[in-house]
């Protein structure tokens, strides 16, 4: 349960049996009956106490389009015609406050502004029909608002020109000289003023705190002599006023004037003895050095400023130290680093980018987390970057560890094979733990590939000191308290990479425990961070210190990037390897020689309907055993292709966004479909030749519709053409036509005119089998796809020699 931000809207996740405390079950019943409604009320009357991060932000952007409405001096006159406008000051202090949560990424100005059309919208509604005045409307729904009289104060700098033209245009009516004393009084009289409900418009260098003298510690002015988090840089102490530094003379200045206002370096200053005294005292204690890592935590997070001045120094980012995490925030500043000639791939201009961050990172030490979106190619960046490193001098004799899901093995292989061809890879499985501990030990290959289950099992791991060490699909190690989780932090190495196209959305802890990983200190201890992390409920502008903390060291792309989209092509064709379970393997081998045997002694129509029937029977093995031996147990460890679909699914999942399974067997679409419910939580749809043409029609009103539909399941000959679902931006081929133009009629379900994001298509192939083998066959010979295997589905295949035909089909070790 939980509120879901998309590109310029939010909708709620609820479930019906959860157990809420009753003020945000209530809360949450409201958004779900009119979510707009209920998110104009949250303003009006308040969130709850036990609101989490997302819905205190909606709070917030309802709370601040009020207080920017009955900000307006004409509100009782202009009622539905006013205007409430996102300002810049209120835009900023939103955007500091934004969350980690489920597509808090889409969340710019573009979106508060989008959301203050909405909110006005129903003001502008409600206050036509209201009666009375728009005070006694809002007194009636809020403690907290009130409507400013229509004389207000307007305190501006004695300026001749502005005066007169004010007077003269009815803006100001009444003015009067103040001396800096007496403005002084009325500045700080402010607050009790306003809560009159007149309204004072005041200099912004006052609400802002930009006259209040200040300690700055100004950190890492000039460039170390080495890089890493132990790098000793500099601290030296300031006084500023509004960023700027004051000489001994203006100190002296500033001491000989009365307390009040002083103006200064073309600014006014407020004087106070006792606390310039104070800040003078602290200067002496402030000067010093720290190492990098403590410079980045900077008391728990790393900043620019604080607000509250009175609760320490201000702290500065000094020119070296400004400058170098200015580039890691932004790699595409960082000067490129050349592509290997023996890459075999193009890098598009983002990846080449991410590639040279990664490589950066390796040469500072640093931990870093490559979380770019599902499609984006993190893989190729990361090998790209890893045969970077076997090419430089004395590269090959390094140790890279590689730790991934058993599902991905396979891909990971063959990835590897078609990208960098030179580089040697061993993979760490299949084989008793004790001989696997003893490759570890004995065998010196590049990279090593393993599982997160192996992980666990191979002491042997943690007796390297491996050169870098990688998890792919990090959010495996999101539960700090795991022993997974636990083992793996154990493993040493000198640099640490995360990939996630998924990264920590809503709990903290799970972010605490990737950044342990990564690079262990920044975020402090457990206790420390959640203890920190608490805080957030109340001071929310807090997580853009947090985000500026992690920002140098987690690198996101994101799909919906008018810059990535621009770079990708309108579909991504992607080939999931899988491996076949133990089960699957016994059946696959034992269908291939009961056949082998049969075709010695069978010709002609009996010949052909042989090859027919295997072919078709090692598809449904290659699917799942069960739908082979139809015994209706479809359990997910026994089929490869099932975890490779929980595999991929959790991912769309994490993103909302939505896929179409395709199969070409009308008995697998149910199975298919009960499996998915499980992991996106709720049902999804299933077409296939047994759905009428009314349901369909209505199958597909509701997949394009705005509730959340995850996912639906079609048989390819039933939902394989005349279907419009652009609302799914993934396609998944289950199984293989062999067919490339009916597969590419079933993608275009979703890539076709209407669609607007980019399609990934994943294509499941079991590794070694029928599938693998007539694959490479397709994408070799294209005169073969598109014309003997497009003519006839696998007619072909029975007119080849029982030898050749068998090679095909044999499980290969």
């Amino acid at each position: 349960m939980g509120f879901i931000f998309t590109q310029d809207d939010f909708y709620l996740e609820f479930g019906k049996d959860e157990k809420l405390p009753e003020d945000l079950r209530q809360w949450y019943l409201e958004f779900l009956k009119d979510k707009y409604q209920a998110w104009y009320q949250l303003g009006l009357r308040g969130r709850c106490e036990n609101s989490d991060h997302a819905m205190t932000f909606l709070y917030m952007v309802a709370d601040a389009f009020f207080k920017e409405l009955t900000s307006q001096p004409d509100l009782e006159v202009s009622r539905e015609q006013t205007r409430a406008e996102l300002s810049e000051d209120t835009w900023q202090r939103l955007e500091n406050s934004i969350p980690y949560a489920l597509g808090a990424e889409y969340i710019d100005k573009s979106w508060a502004e989008h959301a203050f059309r909405k909110l006005q919208k129903i003001f502008q509604k409600e206050i036509r029909i209201y009666q009375g005045t728009v005070s006694m409307y809002l007194a009636e729904r809020s403690q907290n608002l009130h409507v400013p009289e229509r004389i207000f104060f307007h305190l501006v700098e004695n300026k001749e020109e502005f005066v007169a033209k004010s007077t003269e245009n009815g803006e100001m009516f009444h003015p009067l000289r103040l001396t800096a004393e007496e403005a002084y009084r009325l500045l700080k009289d402010i607050p009790s003023i306003e809560e009159t409900g007149i309204l004072c418009r005041i200099p912004n260098w006052w609400r802002k705190k930009a006259s209040s003298l200040n300690m700055t510690v100004n950190m890492g002015e000039e460039c170390p002599s080495f890089l890493g988090f132990d790098t000793i840089i500099s601290l030296k102490p300031s006084l500023t006023v509004d960023g700027v530094p004051l000489t001994g003379e203006d100190i002296r200045y500033l001491l000989s004037q009365t307390e009040g206002l002083a103006f200064l370096k073309g600014k006014w200053v407020e004087v106070d003895h006792d606390r310039l005294n104070r800040l003078l005292s602290e200067m002496e204690e402030s000067q010093g050095e720290i190492t990098l890592l403590e410079a980045l935590r900077g008391d728990g997070v790393l900043k620019e400023q604080k607000e509250n001045p009175d609760v320490g120094p201000l702290i500065s980012n000094g020119k070296w130290l400004a400058d170098f995490l200015q580039k890691l925030k932004k790699p595409e500043l960082i000067k490129k680093a050349r592509v290997p000639a023996e890459v075999n791939a193009k890098l598009r201009p983002y990846q080449q980018i991410g590639y040279t961050w990664l490589y950066t990172m390796y040469q500072l030490g640093f931990g870093a987390c490559l979380a770019d979106d599902m499609g984006l190619g993190k893989t190729l960046q990361v090998l790209t970057f890893l045969e970077k490193i076997r090419k430089e001098k004395g590269g090959s004799k390094k140790r890279i560890l590689l730790i991934v899901p058993a599902s991905l093995l396979g891909n990971w292989k063959k990835e590897a094979e078609k990208f960098v061809p030179g580089m040697e890879v061993r993979i760490l499985h299949g084989k008793p733990t004790a001989k696997l501990g003893q490759e570890v030990l004995e065998n010196q290959s590049y990279l090593t590939v393993t599982t997160y289950g192996m992980s666990v099992r191979i002491p042997e791991l943690q007796q390297t000191e491996w050169d870098c060490l990688i998890l792919d699909e990090a959010q495996a190690i999101k539960n700090p308290l795991t022993k997974q989780t636990r083992t793996i932090k154990k493993i040493p190495a000198k640099m640490r990479i995360a990939m996630t196209g998924t990264p920590i959305e809503n709990e903290l802890a799970n972010l605490w425990s990737l950044f342990d990983f990564l690079n262990k200190g920044l975020l402090g201890t457990a206790q420390e961070f959640a203890l920190y992390a608490r805080q957030l409920t109340e001071q929310p502008e807090e997580y853009a210190h947090l985000k500026a903390m992690i920002a140098p060291f987690m690198l996101r792309r994101i799909k919906t990037d008018k810059k990535i989209i621009s770079d990708l092509p309108e579909k991504v064709e992607t080939n999931a390897y899988v491996g076949l379970s133990k089960k699957q393997v016994v059946l696959y081998r034992k269908v291939v020689a009961e056949t082998a045997e049969k075709l010695k002694t069978l010709d002609g129509m009996q010949r052909r309907g042989l090859v027919f029937a295997t072919l078709m029977h090692l598809k449904q093995i290659c699917n799942h055993p069960s739908q082979y031996l139809g015994n209706g147990d479809f359990s997910e460890k026994e089929s490869g292709k099932f975890i490779m679909l929980r595999e991929i699914c959790e991912t769309i999942y994490d993103k909302r966004e939505r896929v179409l399974v395709f199969t070409q067997f009308k008995e697998m679409t149910e199975p298919i479909s009960k499996f998915l419910a499980g992991i996106f939580g709720r049902e999804g749809l299933v077409l296939n030749g047994e759905t009428s043409v009314r349901k369909r029609g209505q199958m597909v009103e509701k997949f394009n519709g705005e509730e959340y539909v995850p996912y639906m399941v079609l048989s390819v000959k039933a939902g394989g053409t005349g279907l419009n679902l652009t609302k799914a931006n993934h396609v998944i081929h289950f199984d293989r036509w062999w067919n490339p133009a009916v597969e590419n009629q079933a993608t275009d379900r979703a890539f076709r005119i209407g669609q607007k994001k980019n399609v990934f298509v994943h294509k499941m192939i079991c590794e070694k089998t029928v599938e693998e083998k007539i694959d490479a066959m397709i994408s070799s010979k294209k005169e073969l796809a598109e014309n003997v295997i497009g003519s006839g589905e696998e007619k072909w295949l029975t007119e080849m020699g029982n030898e050749e035909l068998l090679s095909i089909m044999r499980l290969e070790v």
